[in-house]
């Protein structure tokens, strides 16, 4: 997701720091991630670490998140998965224009995105091993990727929509049927293993799967999970509408983001 530097690729250096820890599972058929190929020492540990938070945020990111998900929830796989949330070649991508924020921002302002709205929290200072890792984690994944080249369209789920409005109803009869079983009747989740779609424990009104269009692609191609790709657009589209006619939390765009002092000597 990002690409800062004067080489056409991305930095060696930095595609080490990108080691994961094994956490959680391992990606759905995709080459990408492969523990026993991280480079050794810290770049690599910082990597697997990267990885690590992104399939356990709950556990590795306590006091920063609020969603009870992680971000493997909407990055399949550890963001391996193409057309899954894939971080795949997104490295390169950065820095780059963004509307919401009317600025260049580079990798680490969509990852506090990430933190602010998905998880609807509060993101690791810039400079912590923390974002580092992530950082790295998704540098490792995109290594090889020209800097300003975006990401690959196989990689990507984002589609036009159908011409038609959305039917909610038609989509409250088909979450019954294929999604209840994993988030609950009432969008509750289950167990810390299936991420909650609506009410207070979700991502927040501001976050990417809070609009209609990401979820749609998103549903149609990674859900349900036991049968990925089986909704058609239309369907996906109509169970993306019901989702999101539930209330979540309000984002609070006047909070304050702090983070910690450094001495010169830190740099």
């Amino acid at each position: 997701m990002d690409s800062i530097g004067c080489s056409r690729f991305v930095p060696l250096a930095i595609a080490a720091v990108l080691a994961t820890s094994g956490c959680g599972s391992e990606p759905h058929g995709s080459s990408a991630y492969d523990a026993r190929k991280l480079p050794s020492g810290a770049v690599g540990q910082s990597i697997a670490y990267g990885r690590a938070i992104v399939m356990d945020t709950q556990t590795t990111m306590k006091g920063y998140v609020r969603a009870k998900m992680s971000c493997e929830a909407c990055h399949i796989g550890g963001g391996t998965r193409p057309k899954g949330g894939s971080f795949v070649g997104i490295y390169g991508a950065f820095p780059q224009w963004n509307r919401r924020a009317h600025r260049v921002i580079a990798l680490q302002d969509r990852i506090a995105e990430c933190f602010l709205y998905s998880m609807n929290g509060r993101p690791p200072a810039y400079d912590s091993k923390a974002m580092i890792a992530v950082v790295a984690y998704i540098a490792w994944l995109s290594r090889g990727t020209p800097a300003g080249k975006p990401q690959a369209a196989n990689q990507r789920y984002v589609e036009p929509l159908p011409s038609r409005s959305p039917d909610a109803a038609h989509g409250s009869d088909l979450y019954g049927q294929k999604c209840a079983a994993c988030h609950g009747s009432k969008g509750n989740g289950q167990a810390d293993v299936f991420p909650p779609l609506w009410g207070a424990h979700s991502f927040n009104a501001g976050a990417g799967m809070a609009h209609v269009d990401r979820m749609t692609g998103f549903v149609r191609y990674n859900m349900p999970q036991n049968a990925p790709g089986s909704l058609s657009l239309e369907d996906a589209y109509d169970v993306a509408a019901f989702v999101l006619s539930h209330p979540r939390p309000h984002f609070h765009k006047s909070v304050l983001v702090v983070t910690p002092s450094r001495p010169a000597s830190y740099f």
